[in-house]
């Protein structure tokens, strides 16, 4: 019952009256990031693998200039991140946007982390199954680690999550979330980490990943 249509009811109207009350919050960051970013925009926009594999555009502030070198080439990571991106990103303010997904139903505020396509290739069997549900604004790995355990460990938290989904477990996670980005624990820049990724399977990379 909770899984298969409460979850995703609670999640669409709990993301509604979130963006109705921090809308005030939601411009002021999108006009401040319009102008820190030197034109580049107030968002990032990328595509992620949601339930059953299926492709989206998630959401996000973006908190880079598009700022490039002589040659064309974008500037280093640490270059174009502005002071307004280093604010969002360290109080995860950079993640409201990901209300909207939730409205669409491409995600829910609990489950495992939407990754990119060129992911798929490389997850196990039983990894797979972290597509069985919505994913998430943040999930059972995000509260056990986050940037400090292994790709290994992440993936053995979203399969855990996905085979003992409970509301309970939900509001658990959810109250731990709060609890960390109000310590700032395990919070600031989500890496894409294709690489690192791609790193810890004994496979061959794709062909536009090796250098």
């Amino acid at each position: 019952m909770y899984t298969h249509f409460l979850k995703r009811v609670i999640g669409f109207f709990g993301a509604l009256v979130a963006l109705i009350l921090l809308s005030p919050l939601f411009i002021f960051v999108t006009l401040w990031l319009h102008f820190a970013n030197k034109g580049a925009g107030a968002f990032f926009y990328q595509t992620r693998i949601g339930k059953g594999e299926n492709p989206f555009r998630i959401i996000k502030f973006k908190s880079m200039t598009d700022e490039r070198d002589d040659n064309g080439e974008l500037l280093p990571d640490a270059q174009r991140l502005t002071k307004a991106g280093k604010f969002v990103r360290s109080t995860s303010i950079d993640e409201l946007p990901q209300l909207i997904n939730i409205l669409k139903g491409d995600m829910a505020f609990i489950g495992p982390r939407p990754l990119p396509p060129s992911y798929l290739p490389y997850y196990s069997n039983e990894e797979a199954h972290r597509h069985d549900v919505r994913p998430g604004i943040s999930g059972w790995a995000q509260v056990n680690g986050r940037k400090n355990i292994t790709w290994q460990h992440k993936l053995e938290c979203d399969v855990y999550y996905v085979q003992h989904l409970t509301m309970w477990l939900d509001i658990k996670i959810f109250f731990m979330t709060v609890m960390n980005v109000f310590k700032r624990e395990g919070v600031g820049v989500e890496n894409s980490g294709v690489v690192s990724l791609y790193d810890t399977r004994d496979v061959q990379r794709p062909q536009y990943l090796q250098k």
